[in-house]
């Protein structure tokens, strides 16, 4: 059976029909069951290689057209999917290779983690004259931080480094500085067990 898509950026094991993009957006959609937007759901297949760029987008608007997935109601950004996009779902999405449907999903997952760290832990990087002020708040719960601090850094290149790093695990960080504050030699022990491990190379 021949491609009927645009394959650029789509790996050997990717989706090579549209129809099956749309189904795997359904899936995904009827899955999590949480509304995603045009950009969410391109990063997910296209980060992971599962669809092209070009194929995805008209593949939303095909969706949108035949009312399988509808614009969410206060935030027209972002997508639900309606009853027949979920029976398109149910009823179909045992056609997809599982590698794809596992896949696709942990990505989704990972992306919904990734923006719950970052609107519940919050950063904001603050221009001076002599560089940057990059303040980073862990959240307690609402209108309550858990911990919050303020780093001074020479450029914008370190501050969004900074910003970075700490959105990847605010726990690890708040858990370090719990141990350096206590001087809890179990809580620090943790910590550093925990610390991510790099891969060091002895000439």
């Amino acid at each position: 059976m021949k491609s009927n898509v645009f394959t650029g950026g789509v790996n050997l094991l990717g989706l090579k029909s549209k129809n099956d993009i749309k189904l795997l957006i359904c899936y995904l959609l009827a899955s999590i069951d949480v509304p995603l937007s045009k950009e969410d759901i391109i990063t997910i297949l296209q980060d992971n290689e599962l669809a092209n760029y070009f194929e995805i987008n008209d593949a939303i608007s095909d969706l949108l057209d035949n009312n399988n997935i509808t614009y969410l109601q206060d935030d027209l950004t972002k997508y639900l999917i309606n009853n027949s996009g979920r029976e398109i779902a149910d009823n179909l999405s045992s056609s997809l290779p599982i590698s794809i449907r596992e896949k696709a999903l942990v990505a989704t997952m990972k992306l919904m983690a990734k923006v719950k760290r970052e609107t519940e832990n919050t950063v904001d990087i603050i221009s001076d004259k002599s560089g940057f002020y990059v303040e980073c708040h862990i959240s307690g719960g609402k209108n309550f931080d858990l911990l919050s601090f303020k780093i001074f850094v020479a450029d914008k290149r370190q501050a969004e480094l900074v910003k970075n790093n700490f959105q990847k695990n605010p726990n690890f960080i708040y858990q370090c500085m719990m141990a350096l504050v206590s001087e809890d030699t179990e809580l620090i022990n943790d910590a550093l067990k925990s610390l991510p491990l790099q891969n060091n190379t002895c000439n």
